[in-house]
């Protein structure tokens, strides 16, 4: 396959350091690893990153590659490959970077099958050469895809909390924690940050004016736009597919309730109508309906309903009690921290089976939040005493945990893909 040419486009992340706060322990395995091997790429001494090693990194950590050592082998050209050197692997990842003029350059990637003796992908990226963190996270979106049929995330962002003492940052990095960005830093709470569909916005609650109010802020201008600010608590903001409205719950009516507003702030209305608490709603995919956390039943647990209110079905059943549900992004199923017991767990629930499956040991395990290819849950737990995050995949067998170099890590969420 001749190599083609891919414009990337680095959304939000000029000039930020290529520095991780947050340190990964990968355990566990996908049933079956593939074997590959990733060589050194031509010409990659001269970036900040060496792109073989954030590529090779990436794939690691989703338990699905079996990473095989290259042995000083580096071939630059798919002529170059001798099949004979590669029998222990299934596919191998070569490449070279080339300099462009106005201080950028294009990284070209090879993915062969070994086994069958031919190309997978050919791909060039071009972008400016302090952007080569982002360039190697595109090339491991380009080689998961390939051997996996499934869209990969590493060059999606995540969003969290980050407390040191009463000092509260809101954080958004890339998914390995690099590239970090302070969204805000305030003296009181942060809470409930939540993605604007096309991953360019965020809202969540601050209580900078002394009680909870909501605010989406851009990441590119960190334009502000105060969403709501009624009497009482103002709170768990969620966007709708389409970024026009977002639900969030408000008490000025008595209990909490869930309301839709613009994302201008403007059109308020009511949708939840209950005497007790409707919180933390999510929309679905398509954006018809709603998932919500209530305790209309006794407990804590997760119901449905129309996004033009009404009726509510109750979906969960078993332990305790049931908080913090989100859509998955093909909507056939949800993920919540499921309670019973004293311990609370990360789960996931089939809509039509009405299956639960208990992806994670059990500890202070909340906010979880699907990755957008729906196979990694992203959510907030516990490590000798301080709030870390985590990543479990949709199957449970690939758990990660990333613990922050400073503070205490709370309220993460997954963002979109972004569009190249």
């Amino acid at each position: 396959m001749p190599l083609r040419l891919v414009a990337l486009l680095i959304l939000l992340c000029q000039a930020l350091p290529a520095r991780a706060v947050l340190d990964i322990e990968v355990t566990g395995a996908g049933e079956h690893q593939i074997p590959i091997s990733i060589t050194r790429f031509d010409g990659e001494g001269s970036l900040d990153q060496r792109i073989s090693e954030v590529v090779a990194n990436d794939l690691a950590r989703t338990g699905l590659f079996k990473l095989i050592e290259p042995s000083g082998k580096t071939p630059r050209e798919v002529k170059e490959v001798q099949f004979a050197d590669w029998g222990k692997v299934d596919a191998l990842a070569f490449g070279s970077v080339v300099k462009l003029p106005n201080d950028m350059v294009e990284v070209r990637l090879h993915l062969m099958d070994t086994v069958k003796k031919t190309e997978l992908l050919g791909q060039a990226i071009s972008a400016s050469r302090d952007q080569s963190r982002a360039i190697a996270h595109r090339i491991s979106d380009f080689i998961y895809e390939k051997l996996t049929n499934n869209p990969g995330v590493f060059s999606t962002r995540i969003a969290y909390v980050n407390r040191q003492g009463k000092y509260n940052r809101l954080v958004v990095a890339d998914s390995d924690g690099y590239g970090e960005q302070t969204l805000l830093s305030s003296n009181q709470p942060i809470m409930s940050p939540a993605w604007s569909p096309d991953g360019t916005s965020l809202a969540y609650v601050s209580f900078e004016q002394g009680r909870a109010y909501v605010y989406s802020q851009s990441l590119t201008s960190r334009q502000r736009t105060l969403l709501a600010a009624l009497p009482g608590s103002n709170s768990a903001p969620t966007w709708s597919p389409d970024g026009q409205q977002l639900a969030i719950v408000l008490t000025s009516d008595g209990n909490s309730q869930i309301y839709l507003v613009r994302a201008n702030g403007s059109g308020l209305r009511r949708i939840s109508s209950s005497d007790t608490i409707d919180t933390e709603p999510n929309f679905s995919p398509d954006g018809r309906s709603l998932i919500f956390t209530s305790d209309r039943g006794g407990s804590a647990q997760i119901y449905r309903m129309s996004v033009a209110g009404g009726s509510a079905e109750r979906l969960t059943f078993e332990g305790r009690n049931n908080f913090s549900p989100r859509y998955s992004p093909d909507g056939k199923s949800f993920v919540f921290a499921h309670y019973d017991e004293g311990i609370f767990h990360i789960a996931v629930q089939d809509f039509e089976t009405k299956q639960v499956q208990i992806l994670t040991p059990g500890g202070w395990e909340k906010k979880p939040s699907f990755a957008p290819n729906g196979k990694l849950v992203l959510f907030a737990t516990e490590s000798h005493g301080r709030g870390i995050l985590a990543t479990v995949s949709s199957d449970g067998r690939v758990k990660q945990k990333m613990t922050p170099q400073q503070g205490d890590i709370r309220e993460p969420t997954w963002g979109p893909f972004i569009k190249q």
